[in-house]
């Protein structure tokens, strides 16, 4: 541009003072005219560089008051009136996007495992639109919601208040999951955004003499990273902010998974291990799950949660499977009716892998089942899809020969929990693996 720039009103002045016999004069004025150019060129771009690094220096030290406006807040979803109030209830939710589940081989080799032997489940499906969830407990508010872009029913919960689920006492060796959709978060989204993730040794509100925490972050103008924390007979002995950043994550649907084995605690936050602690729990003080979500400005950043599960187990699977020949999970998730592998669910599918592997010899059998919602033939049909679509799995991202691998389909015949509850159809939808 400089070059160009200079060339430009060296040619002026040729023209101008192309009748001109005083060659040297005109010399000695291009060169002038060179000079000046260059200095206003030179003028220009340190101004133009010192505005964009003022707008730089504003987006980080104040977000949102440089640069170009905020995005704005997603529209009202289909089915809501002006008033922000959905057909079903008074309450309503705002529309929230979705890019739609990653790729399971974005997720081969997501180690999460989770339990084996379920304690809870809630997706809130027995709850009516409005009510505060049934199997919950707060010190503040929140209510079952429907949301456009997602399938099933979805809790809000409110900042500042603490929520405690009905989770029975927890064992030695669990699992925790979750989905999180957050709505409304912007560039001016507060680094005090955050959802309080807490293990703690009693179901009171707030956290005692043995508790643990980590800091889920909605900051979007800077990575905040995830603070992990813990008191031990009243002595914190961990405190500190891991690096991550997972300002996309936290714009769609987000799944949260969680492993305590003993002492040890990790966290994943779609396929990404961020928390890896072998240290940070108190062992055998540790009872109550409870959330509770911070900084969040009130009626424009709103966050829900649902398909809170939590099993006993979580450890590996794969030597069960070699000792017993058999193993069963309802860990492996599916899209609602269909037989998409949903991709947090490959950790499982990973292990087994990892058994045929080791075990040339071993061939299985997989066996799908579902809860009874549906008819009977349905169900049958949907089992075996699953079945097959497990099996496609370990052979296009593992690499397992398909000769080693048998599937069928149960559909509701074998029941191990009750259909009647949401807790039971989540314990009727398992894959079993059984050695051949």
């Amino acid at each position: 541009m400089k070059t160009s720039l200079v060339s430009k009103i060296i040619l002026i002045f040729a023209i101008a003072f192309s009748t001109n016999t005083n060659a040297q004069f005109f010399k000695k004025l291009a060169k002038k005219a060179e000079r000046a150019a260059e200095r206003t060129v030179e003028r220009r771009v340190e101004n133009e560089t010192s505005k964009k690094t003022d707008q730089a220096l504003d987006s980080i030290l104040e977000p949102g008051s440089g640069g170009k406006q905020a995005p704005k807040a997603p529209e009202t979803p289909s089915g809501q009136n002006k008033s922000g109030n959905t057909n079903e209830s008074n309450s309503g939710t705002e529309n929230v996007g979705n890019t739609g589940p990653k790729t399971i081989q974005v997720y081969s080799k997501f180690d999460y495992v989770p339990g084996d032997k379920q304690l809870f489940f809630d997706d809130f499906s027995n709850d009516f639109i409005g009510d505060f969830p049934a199997k919950w407990n707060t010190n503040g508010s929140g209510e079952v919601v429907k949301i456009s872009t997602e399938d099933g029913k979805w809790f809000e919960m409110k900042p500042s208040s603490y929520y405690i689920p009905d989770v029975p006492t927890l064992p030695q060796d669990y699992t925790i999951e979750f989905d999180l959709l957050a709505n409304g978060l912007d560039k001016q989204t507060s680094s005090q955004a955050i959802l309080h993730f807490i293990l703690d040794e009693s179901d009171k509100f707030g956290y005692g003499r043995n508790a643990i925490y980590a800091y889920l972050p909605f900051c979007q103008y800077v990575p905040i990273g995830i603070r992990i924390w813990n008191n031990i007979e009243g002595k914190n002995t961990v405190n500190n902010t891991v690096t991550a950043d997972i300002r996309k994550d936290v714009l769609q649907k987000v799944h949260i998974s969680v492993a305590v084995n003993g002492k040890r605690f990790r966290l994943w936050v779609n396929e990404n291990k961020y928390i890896d602690v072998p240290r940070l729990v108190s062992e055998g003080k540790i009872t109550t799950l409870k959330f509770e979500p911070r900084g969040f400005k009130d009626s424009k950043e709103r966050l829900f949660i649902s398909n809170l599960k939590v099993a006993e187990g979580g450890v590996d699977l794969r030597r069960k499977l070699i000792s017993e020949g058999k193993i069963s999970t309802n860990g492996i998730l599916f899209e609602s009716g269909l037989a998409n592998i949903q991709p947090q669910s490959m950790g499982i599918i990973r292990q087994v892998s990892q058994v045929l592997q080791q075990e040339e010899s071993m061939a299985l059998k997989i066996v799908g089942h579902t809860d009874s919602d549906g008819s009977d033939e349905n169900n049958l049909t949907l089992s075996k899809k699953r079945a097959e679509a497990v099996k496609n799995a370990l052979v296009s991202v593992y690499g397992i020969s398909s000769d080693r691998l048998l599937f069928e389909g149960k559909g509701e015949s074998e029941p191990v929990g009750d259909n009647n509850t949401a807790d039971g159809k989540a314990q009727n939808r398992r894959v079993e693996f059984i050695k051949q």
